[in-house]
């Protein structure tokens, strides 16, 4: 079985990416599960089970990250699909956490971005998208072409040499391309690792605490001016 991961930040197009790739999948015979990982709401698995009639499953993440809660779940998630005799299983992540990287090492990372998010946006997100295995950028139809090769430049700053598709996903435009790396994808082998290394992030607002001001806090800190350093226990 091949293993999927699909981050991007909210409505970036991911689902509806996501849908042509079910459908082209399936047209073909092959057996898809779906899991939907996110905060407090989402109903994109009854979506694609109404659609598709695949198999499928949905986590919120609640306190946790939903980055960390998809590393959480990830396993329970491939046993599942591997015991529901599936050849892949695709997993959307929330993306909420720019920092994070949600993939898995020897599976297919995918980064969604909308080119109507501003220019400047593959500078922000980090691992989400310099980790991913490749990126497919949405909603072209609504930029001009200057502002769509500017955007594809700085996704090759953020990762060079990674695959980058443009596509329409309203109308299924350029889903060929993503449908043909992900069945390339190896299969899922254990033992299971992230692609990258998680930021460090030990503190007390980690558990609850409200104040306000580093002083008043214990762990990993950040004054505003100055280095990252630990205090206390």
């Amino acid at each position: 079985m091949k293993a999927i991961v699909c981050a991007g930040p909210p409505t970036s197009g991911k689902t509806t990416v996501l849908k042509h790739v079910v459908k082209k999948l399936k047209g073909e015979g092959q057996k898809v599960a779906y899991l939907k990982v996110d905060v407090q709401y989402a109903d994109e698995d009854e979506a694609f089970s109404k659609e598709f009639g695949i198999p499928v499953k949905k986590v919120y993440s609640g306190e946790l990250c939903p980055d960390h809660c998809n590393v959480m779940v990830m396993g329970d998630a491939i046993d599942w699909a591997l015991a529901e005799g599936m050849d892949f299983l695709i997993v959307e992540t929330a993306g909420l956490c720019f920092r994070c990287s949600p993939y898995i090492e020897g599976s297919l990372g995918i980064a969604v971005l909308e080119a109507t998010s501003g220019m400047n946006l593959p500078r922000k997100i980090g691992p989400m998208l310099s980790l991913a295995d490749m990126a497919v950028v949405t909603k072209i139809d609504l930029v001009s072409q200057a502002e769509r090769e500017v955007f594809r430049a700085r996704i090759q700053e953020a990762a060079r040499d990674m695959p980058v598709v443009e596509t329409n996903a309203l109308y299924g435009i350029g889903i060929e391309r993503i449908v043909k790396k992900i069945k390339a994808t190896p299969d899922v082998q254990y033992p299971l690792y992230l692609k990258g290394n998680p930021p460090i992030g030990t503190c007390t607002i980690c558990v609850g605490k409200k104040e306000i001001g580093w002083k008043q806090h214990f762990g990993v800190l950040r004054p505003l001016d100055g280095e990252m350093f630990y205090r206390g226990e």
